[in-house]
Parts: structure tokens; C-alpha cells; sequence
């Protein structure tokens, strides 16, 4: 991601929510057809995890929406509002790829599936470059 964006940082970051909001939903399907021996308590945390990341996404795309309603007027509250949602967003990534790795470690399905191994791997890079994204976007405003 580019960061020369000046005042329209605030939509940018929005934007790359709400696609890597969207990447890890599919995630967790995509995990689940890989390993279709994988352990009952896994399928269950990766179907919670999809609804949870999907209702992220929605809310995103929400404020997106009321961003292009007020012709993209940015107010300090609404600021305010779209940084505690990136800090939210940040947070809830830290605890997916806990999953994730906990899958790839514990998971006798994934330990036994080399394919499925580099795919969480991949899944995990993948959510941990948005990290760096909001990381940067946060503690460039601190």
C-alpha cells in the first residue's frame, strides 16, 4: 500500500479493510475444504471465525458507505471512529493467525498434510501484511 494518500488516508485504510477483512472469511473456507479430515473443534472455530470476520467486513464496508454519502467528508469523530475500527480490525487479525497457527501445530489433519501447511502459512503472511498495514496507519498517528 501506498502512503501518500494525505487526507484521504482515513478511506485508504477502509479500503484495505475491507479486502483483507473479506481475504480472511474466504480463509476460513479454504482451510476447511483443504482438509476435509480436519478435527470437529477446528470446523466449528473456523465457522465461527467466518462469521465473525464476514460481520467485520459488513461493518467496514458500512462506514465506506457513509463516507461516500457525505462526499467523503471526514470529521474528526467519524477519524476517531475509523481508527478505533482499524485498531479493532488489527487486534482481531492477532487473534486469527493464533488460530491459524494453532491449527497448523495442534491439528493432526494439518500436521499430516504438507499442502495444507503451506497454505496456512500463506494464510497467515497474508493476514499478517494487513497487520503492517494498520500498524503503521495507527502508530503513524500516535
Amino acid at each position: 500500500m501506498q502512503f501518500y494518500y494525505g487526507s484521504q488516508m482515513p478511506l485508504r485504510i477502509l479500503d484495505e479493510t475491507e479486502f483483507w477483512k473479506e481475504q480472511e472469511a474466504e480463509h476460513t473456507i479454504v482451510m476447511r475444504e483443504l482438509m476435509t479430515d480436519l478435527e470437529k473443534h477446528y470446523i466449528d472455530g473456523l465457522n465461527r471465525w467466518e462469521e465473525v470476520l464476514e460481520s467485520t467486513h459488513q461493518q467496514v464496508r458500512r462506514f465506506i458507505t457513509s463516507l461516500k454519502r457525505s462526499n467523503y467528508h471526514i470529521s474528526p469523530p467519524l477519524y476517531q471512529q475509523v481508527m478505533e475500527l482499524v485498531t479493532f480490525c488489527l487486534q482481531e487479525s492477532v487473534a486469527f493467525t493464533q488460530f491459524c497457527r494453532q491449527i497448523k501445530t495442534e491439528s493432526q489433519a494439518a500436521k499430516g498434510n504438507h499442502t495444507a501447511k503451506v497454505v496456512i502459512d500463506h494464510i497467515i503472511d497474508e493476514s499478517e501484511y494487513f497487520m503492517g498495514i494498520a500498524q503503521t496507519i495507527l502508530y503513524e498517528k500516535l
